[in-house]
C-alpha cells in the first residue's frame, strides 16, 4: 500500500465519520427511508376550546399533530408557557397526537420569554416553531432593514441552536419584511437551516409574485423546514381585488405545482394546514363541532391527494 492510498483511505475514513456525526445531530438530516410526510392542523380557528377539546377534534380528523399557537392571545400565553406547553402536549398525546411545531411572535432573542419558550418547546419534542413578523422602518432602505433585520435574526439563531429547534420566518404578503422572499432569502445568508429559515406559504407568494413564485421558492427552498398550507382566490373586480381565504382546492393556489417542485429539490418538510376561512366555533354546540370536523377532514383529503399524485 502506498503512502498516498493510506492517507486518502484515513481521509474519506474521518470525512465519513465526521458526516455521521453531522447527520446524528441534525433533526433535519434525509434517511434512506424517509418518514411520511407529517401533517399538523395550525390551532388558531380553535380558539375557545380547552387542550383536550382541540387536540381530540384534531385527531377526530384525521391529523398528525398540532401546530399550537404560543403567542400573546394564544392557547398557550407566552408568560405561561413553562406550565401550559406540557399540559397541551399531553392533551395531545392522550388523543394519539404530537406537538412538532409551534406559533410565535418572537423576533429577536430579546423577545419577552424567549428563551423560556425556546428552551420549554425543544425540552417538549418540539421541532420547530414560526416567528413573528417583523417591519421595515418609515424611511429605511431595503438594504439597511435587510440588514438590520439579519443582525437580529443572527442572533435568534444562536439561541435556536442552543436548544437545538428551528426557527422559520413565514412569507407573509404585504408591505412587511419577508413578503417578496428575495429579502428573506439575503437576511438568511450564511446562516445555519438546521435552526434558522423560512417557514414557506405559497399562499402568500402567490399573492406577491403569481406567476414569479417558483423562482421565489427555488432561492428559499434550502432552508425551508416547515410549510404553511392554505387556499385563497381573488374577490372583487377592477381595482378593488382582495384575496379571500377559501377551503383547499377551491381557489387559485397551485399546490399540485409546488408540490411536484418541492419533491424535484427534495424537501420533506413538516406541513400545516391552515383554516383561515368562516369556519364553525366552540359557541356553535354539538352540531357546529360535526361541522367544524367535517370541514377539517375535507381539506386534509384535499392535500393528502394532492401530495399522492405529486409521489410525496
Amino acid at each position: 500500500m502506498t503512502p498516498y492510498s493510506d492517507s486518502r483511505r484515513t481521509f474519506l475514513s474521518r470525512l465519513a465519520t465526521t458526516a455521521a456525526v453531522a447527520a446524528s445531530t441534525d433533526l433535519w438530516a434525509a434517511t434512506p427511508a424517509p418518514e411520511p410526510l407529517r401533517i399538523q392542523v395550525f390551532t388558531k380557528h380553535l380558539d375557545g376550546f380547552s387542550y383536550d377539546e382541540l387536540a381530540g377534534l384534531s385527531a377526530e380528523a384525521g391529523f398528525d399533530g398540532l401546530d399550537m399557537t404560543v403567542r400573546p392571545a394564544g392557547h398557550v400565553l407566552p408568560e405561561r408557557v413553562a406550565d401550559d406547553l406540557p399540559r397541551a402536549l399531553e392533551a395531545a398525546r392522550k388523543a394519539g397526537l404530537s406537538i412538532p411545531t409551534i406559533v410565535t411572535a418572537l423576533t429577536s432573542a430579546s423577545s419577552p420569554q424567549a428563551e423560556a419558550i425556546l428552551k420549554t418547546a425543544a425540552a417538549q419534542g418540539v421541532r420547530a416553531y414560526r416567528t413573528g413578523w417583523i417591519d421595515y422602518l418609515p424611511n429605511e432602505t431595503m438594504e439597511a432593514g435587510v440588514e438590520r433585520i439579519r443582525k437580529d435574526l443572527i442572533g435568534l439563531a444562536r439561541l435556536n441552536q442552543k436548544y437545538g429547534i428551528h426557527g422559520g420566518y413565514q412569507n407573509h404578503s404585504g408591505q412587511k419584511f419577508g413578503a417578496p422572499v428575495w429579502d428573506l432569502a439575503d437576511a438568511l445568508r450564511g446562516q445555519d437551516a438546521r435552526y434558522l429559515g423560512c417557514q414557506y406559504d405559497l399562499y402568500h407568494a402567490t399573492v406577491e409574485g403569481s406567476n414569479s413564485w417558483p423562482l421565489g421558492f427555488r432561492r428559499i427552498h434550502p432552508f425551508v423546514r416547515t410549510i404553511d398550507v392554505k387556499d385563497f382566490r381573488w374577490m372583487g373586480s377592477g381595482q378593488k381585488l382582495k384575496n379571500q381565504s377559501v377551503p383547499l382546492g377551491e381557489g387559485q393556489t397551485d399546490f399540485p405545482a409546488f408540490f411536484r417542485l418541492m419533491k424535484q429539490v427534495g424537501l420533506r418538510p413538516l406541513l400545516s394546514i391552515h383554516f383561515e376561512y368562516p369556519m364553525p366555533t366552540a359557541k356553535d354546540g354539538a352540531e357546529g363541532r360535526k361541522q367544524l370536523v367535517a370541514g377539517m377532514k375535507r381539506d386534509l383529503s384535499v392535500l393528502k391527494n394532492w401530495l399522492s399524485e405529486a409521489g410525496l
